[in-house]
């Protein structure tokens, strides 16, 4: 990026107070800014680094000045810097149009106007590809997959077939969609595979991490709801159904035929038996074990998952046990003392 702060002003409707013509080609934080970097002053009590940091500009409050900086003037300047580090983003987010040489497409795939493919990606027959889509290096497309308009599929993703990609999907490396469901029965201690013929559904506007495993339905399908945010390492089972505008947290397990209601937020670590159902609103803390239904609107935490303010309760109990067993120790003694005075 490289812009003058007054351009960066515009954008996020501030007002420059000094070098309006600066030149700006970076972002950080207020500690670790170098000159030509933009930073952002929003906690007051950050203020006394603003005059060391080495930041060409800041921005910051309405009515704020750093002596000897330039700065920008703000209603709200961690949402301003937000906007600014996404202009960053957006610059260096990758960009391509018309396949490249070594992709591997066939015949009969579908692209819309303006697809980006990279080198060596696959793409097998009747995929479809929507619009502004951008397809990166090494990926690959199972056949009869559809995939919908302007998404990001990062380097080295695998989308198996059948599968179908809402619009605005963004999906980061590594990651597999529609693998097989882990499905097995036992005969004569042999495990003999069952075979997952459904597929997985991801809605529009859903950002998918790196190294993220959705499995595909045994018969139905796997659903990821509109507007859901999944993070790193997120396992999730065959025949899941994830609501709109989840939350879910690196390391998360999700077993099959788990159902997720609307805005569920899950922290890491967290294991949710097959079959449960979690309610709309509700939300598990780091490493909770979930085995049974949760309400709507519920705050869990611990294993196996109980309220959120209960669960703190009483492991606040638990660590007080040693001074108890003192005490109960000490009482014992006293009373010991008291049958030997009274003669018993």
């Amino acid at each position: 990026m490289q812009k003058t702060l007054a351009q960066i002003a515009q954008a996020i409707q501030g007002r420059v107070v000094g070098d309006g013509a600066l030149l700006v080609n970076g972002v950080s934080g207020i500690k670790e800014a170098r000159p030509g970097d933009l930073t952002f002053l929003a906690n007051p009590k950050y203020a006394p680094l603003a005059s060391d940091t080495q930041a060409s500009a800041i921005i910051v409050g309405r009515d704020v000045l750093v002596a000897g900086k330039s700065v920008i003037q703000v209603d709200d300047p961690s949402r301003a810097f937000t906007l600014v580090v996404a202009m960053v983003k957006e610059d260096l987010t990758p960009k391509m149009v018309g396949a490249h040489p070594t992709a591997v497409i066939d015949p009969s795939v579908v692209l819309g106007e303006g697809v980006g493919i990279g080198p060596h990606a696959v793409i097998e027959k009747n995929a479809v590809i929507g619009a502004g889509t951008v397809i990166c290096a090494g990926v690959f497309i199972g056949q009869k997959t559809q995939i919908g308009s302007k998404c990001l599929i990062y380097p080295n993703v695998t989308v198996r077939e059948d599968c179908t990609l809402g619009n605005n999907v963004i999906i980061h490396s590594g990651t597999v969609i529609g693998s097989d469901g882990f499905g097995y029965n036992t005969v004569a201690g042999v495990h003999i595979k069952i075979p997952q013929t459904g597929c997985v559904v991801i809605e529009d506007d859903v950002e998918i991490g790196a190294c993220v495993t959705i499995d595909r339905a045994r018969f139905d399908k796997t659903v990821i709801g509109r507007g859901t945010k999944i993070d790193n390492l997120v396992q999730i089972a065959h025949n899941v159904r994830m609501g709109e505008h989840c939350l879910i947290i690196a390391q998360t397990g999700i077993a099959g035929s788990a159902l997720l209601g609307n805005s569920v937020t899950i922290a890491g670590q967290v294991g949710i038996a097959g079959h449960v159902h979690v309610g709309d609103g509700a939300a598990a803390g780091a490493q909770t074990g979930i085995t049974k239904d949760v309400p709507a609107g519920m705050k869990m935490f611990g294993t196996p998952a109980q309220e959120f303010k209960e669960t703190i309760q009483q492991i606040g109990l638990v660590r007080r046990l040693p001074k108890y067993v003192e005490r109960i120790a000490a009482l014992e003694e006293k009373i010991k003392l008291l049958e030997e005075k009274s003669g018993k």
